[in-house]
């Protein structure tokens, strides 16, 4: 069984999306992942141009991806249908509340954030995703030497990005491997077409 049985449009259909029974407890991962493996979780997922080609690549651990927008999570959803990819599995929810609520102590292996919105205007940067509270978060949910992947093409977020990380003691800023960098996000992928520079950084717990 590459996915989930569940009823579709009246018909039985098979999903990657994830439906907790109790969205105020932490994840039952075994329920989720029935075969353990070391578990990556990408937050903002996108069309899934990053983590259907990570999960393929990668049969020897666990994805789950998150993601807000439910056209977007559909869109993944098919994509990891067609790639049969049975270590995927992909929940509608918001990013911060998930680090917070629905993630257990030390499950995670790595955290992928490639280009969360930016919230360029000042008055709207407290919104911005990656801030002090989500490198206490991070290093709550992180293995010990697991590690976090950032990626992003504005300039000020990253420098804020970098600063709240290396504030934090509980990480030490590495390169991340050019395997992985050379999977590109839809973003990234019409970025790098008009000529638009993007900035990546690695943290290990």
């Amino acid at each position: 069984m590459t996915g989930a049985q569940v009823k579709a449009g009246g018909r039985e259909g098979v999903t990657f999306v994830h439906r907790p029974a109790n969205y105020f407890a932490p994840l039952d991962l075994v329920e989720l992942f029935p075969v353990e493996r070391p578990l990556e979780v990408e937050l903002g997922s996108g069309d899934g141009s990053f983590l259907a080609q990570w999960a393929q690549r990668h049969p020897e651990r666990n994805f789950l991806g998150v993601e807000r927008l439910l056209g977007r999570l559909r869109k993944l959803d098919r994509k990891a249908l067609r790639g049969g990819s049975s270590n995927l599995r992909l929940l509608r929810i918001e990013a911060g509340y998930f680090m917070e609520y629905l993630l257990p102590p030390q499950s995670v292996s790595a955290i992928h954030v490639y280009f969360p919105d930016p919230w360029p205007k000042r008055k709207h940067r407290r919104h911005r995703l990656i801030n002090e509270q989500f490198t206490r978060l991070a290093a709550r949910v992180l293995k010990p030497s697991g590690h976090v992947f950032l990626r992003t093409d504005d300039a000020d977020y990253f420098s804020q990005m970098i600063a709240v990380f290396d504030g934090n003691a509980e990480f030490r800023r590495v390169e991340p491997s050019a395997d992985l960098l050379a999977v590109v996000t839809d973003f990234e992928r019409d970025f790098h077409a008009a000529g638009v520079k993007t900035l990546a950084a690695a943290y290990q717990r």
